[in-house]
């Protein structure tokens, strides 16, 4: 028992840790308002405003983990799980398209030079985010996928949604880092650039668990 545990623990911070990158990468209007004042203000206001955001997507992820919790008997069946694991690819694999095709600083609104404060920068990021519930679906999607509801597990399930924060903060911390990097050479054609590769590796990853789910599915069977 203890090693399981310790492998569903293990498992569960791998699963967090990509959840939270994945919810953060795509080059939406936080993601934009991040690089602006990473340009602008400096590196760390542009990762507290990726820390408002983390904040506002722990929410969505608790909302839409606490509804699937409810629905875990039709989770737990195998077959449903398998349709819901192949449905939560397909929504991903359309999110990578998306995330390559669209122009993310088409009508978007350039960030102030007043830096204002670091806690400024993060409610309003916050904000932002908050009101865009689409995310969501997102959620929703990769939970299916990485089967990362586990029920009457409350102490894995913390460690799971703090790997979520986990893994957002490593994006944040490591994107303000390069944009802080290249500055001199940064410009708008660079965030479509950060997208259109945001956007082949969810492209890339969604198709190949999807031939790995169906493949298993077919192994059971035959």
């Amino acid at each position: 028992m203890p090693i399981q545990f310790h492998i569903d623990i293990v498992d569960t911070i791998l699963k967090g840790l990509i959840i939270g990158i994945l919810a953060s990468a795509p080059m939406g209007p936080v993601g934009i308002l991040c690089v602006q004042r990473t340009l602008n203000k400096g590196r760390w206001y542009g990762f507290v405003t990726g820390l408002g955001a983390t904040a506002s997507d722990l929410i969505y992820a608790m909302i839409t983990g606490l509804g699937m919790s409810y629905v875990m008997d039709l989770i737990n069946n195998a077959q449903n799980r398998f349709f819901l694991q192949v449905m939560g690819c397909l929504v991903l694999l359309a999110f990578g398209i998306f995330c390559y095709r669209s122009n993310p600083t088409r009508n978007m609104h350039h960030s102030g030079l007043a830096k204002g404060t670091y806690i400024h920068n993060g409610i309003t990021a916050f904000l932002v985010t908050l009101s865009n519930p689409l995310i969501i679906f997102l959620f929703m999607a990769s939970f299916a996928q990485f089967a990362f509801i586990i029920p009457g597990r409350p102490l894995v399930m913390f460690i799971g949604y703090a790997s979520i924060v986990g893994g957002a903060i490593l994006w944040w911390f490591g994107l303000t880092w390069l944009i802080d990097k290249i500055r001199a050479i940064f410009d708008e054609s660079g965030i479509i650039v950060i997208n259109r590769v945001i956007g082949i590796v969810v492209i890339f990853v969604s198709v190949m668990v999807l031939l790995g789910t169906v493949f298993n599915i077919f192994s059971i069977h035959y």
